[in-house]
């Protein structure tokens, strides 16, 4: 991932979380569509950016064709240059990416914040129930956390 501004910084994704539509009870577009969850109804690879407990941002992929709104949540990056600030966790990773409202609905193909794929590379994926979404019934329990096995930025291994 790579976020522009003053100094090009540049992470890697370490650990996500996927929502997976309307049907998902942990997922913001599950109480259809709002203005705040019109970006998830979008066409993919766009930025949903939301603020949570008021103070913190998230970032989120648009995964999923037009209409469907599911999108992968971001919660952790490995710095990789120019990152200095703590990067295990959502708020703490928008944080150090310079990322912010101001980005809600951004192309992430577009040359000031973007993703791109490493390369090959060997990894093992660990699958964890996802974090803080006790009150989503049998979708707290789903296996929809993905990270790195091993990897020291993961937020909570």
């Amino acid at each position: 991932m790579h976020v522009d501004g003053d100094v090009r910084r540049v992470a890697r994704i370490v650990e996500v979380e996927a929502y997976l539509g309307p049907h998902d009870l942990a997922a913001h577009s599950s109480k259809g569509l709002t203005p705040r969850t019109r970006v998830m109804f979008g066409p993919p690879g766009h930025a949903y950016v939301y603020l949570i407990y008021g103070m913190h941002w998230c970032v989120n992929v648009v995964t999923q064709e037009e209409g469907h709104a599911s999108a992968v949540l971001l919660r952790a990056l490995e710095p990789v240059r120019n990152v200095t600030l703590r990067t295990q966790g959502p708020g703490l990773l928008t944080k150090a990416m310079g990322i912010d409202g101001r980005l809600n609905g951004h192309d992430l193909l577009s040359r000031d914040l973007h993703i791109v794929d490493p390369g090959p590379e060997k990894i093992s994926i660990v699958r964890r129930p996802r974090i803080g979404v006790d009150y989503a019934g049998h979708w707290a329990k789903r296996l929809l956390r993905f990270y790195i096995r091993g990897n020291a930025y993961v937020s909570r291994p």
